[in-house]
């Protein structure tokens, strides 16, 4: 296994990005592109907005290229559809490369039991997983911010934990922060470490030493067995001449056909 099978990128829409993250020009590139302008293999599509992902069944032709596919039921910020699943569930029908789903801006300050959906929820949205046309796994989103939230009997109901930092600067703790992650993730569970292309905690681009430094962590924790994947964030700025993106492209070029453990397979 290559460190680029283990690699991912989020998408959205085109433009799901164009206002209110402070990006220099709007964006018009799809997932799919991304991807393989990325040459990234595998993609977790989130929903962004209120329409319907995917929309419909034509949507779905570009994504029999990709090796893997995760559907997102719960969208970003947190936003759940009714029939959200039931979609998912049609998709996993229609394209055999479909994997898993996600679970976006789950935990929320607030909310009961701290989450989108209570335990019992997840519970039952698990078992509709298990009746699926083949095994989907459970992915979810937790922040470093999060640490120290109640959230470890949710945790327990995941296959796979996605890891990130929200502003660039705490990029800095990644390794404290990342020990933390692992004590807190029930065992037997996969963690996967994601990688903002824009901070979009502060609305600003990413500076690239910190760009280099959460890639660096990623591939040393990848052949540690320490991680499951990479995943990188989104393909909705990939179109932009953006530093990090093009430094992303040219270091996934340089090291993504170096072999990993069996450890780190998704």
């Amino acid at each position: 296994m290559r460190i680029r099978d283990a690699c991912w990128l989020w998408g959205h829409e085109p433009g799901s990005h164009n206002a209110g993250w402070g990006l220099p020009a709007p964006s018009r590139i799809s997932p799919v592109e991304a991807a393989w302008y990325l040459n990234i293999p595998n993609l977790i599509m989130v929903r962004y907005g209120t329409a319907p992902l995917p929309p419909d069944a034509q949507y779905l032709v570009p994504f029999r290229t990709m090796r893997r596919v995760v559907w997102s039921v719960v969208g970003a910020g947190g936003s759940h559809q009714q029939g959200e699943l039931d979609r998912v569930l049609a998709v996993c029908r229609q394209l055999p490369n479909t994997v898993g789903v996600i679970m976006d801006d789950f935990f929320r300050q607030g909310a009961a039991e701290h989450a989108v959906f209570s335990r019992s929820d997840l519970l039952g949205l698990r078992q509709q997983l298990a009746r699926a046309e083949r095994p989907l796994e459970l992915w979810v989103v937790l922040y470093g911010y999060q640490l120290d939230w109640p959230v470890a009997q949710h945790l327990a109901l995941c296959d796979k934990v996605t890891f990130w930092t929200w502003e660039a600067r705490d990029l800095d703790q990644l390794e404290a922060n990342f020990g933390r992650f692992e004590r807190l993730v029930p065992e037997g569970k996969r963690r996967v470490l994601g990688c903002y292309l824009w901070d979009y905690g502060q609305k600003r681009p990413m500076p690239l030493e910190r760009m280099q430094r959460q890639c660096e962590l990623g591939r040393r924790w990848l052949t540690e067995g320490r991680i499951a994947g990479l995943i990188f964030l989104a393909s909705c700025i990939c179109d932009l001449d953006l530093e990090t993106v093009e430094w992303t492209r040219r270091w996934l070029g340089e090291v993504g056909d170096q072999a990993i453990a069996p450890a780190a397979d998704i």
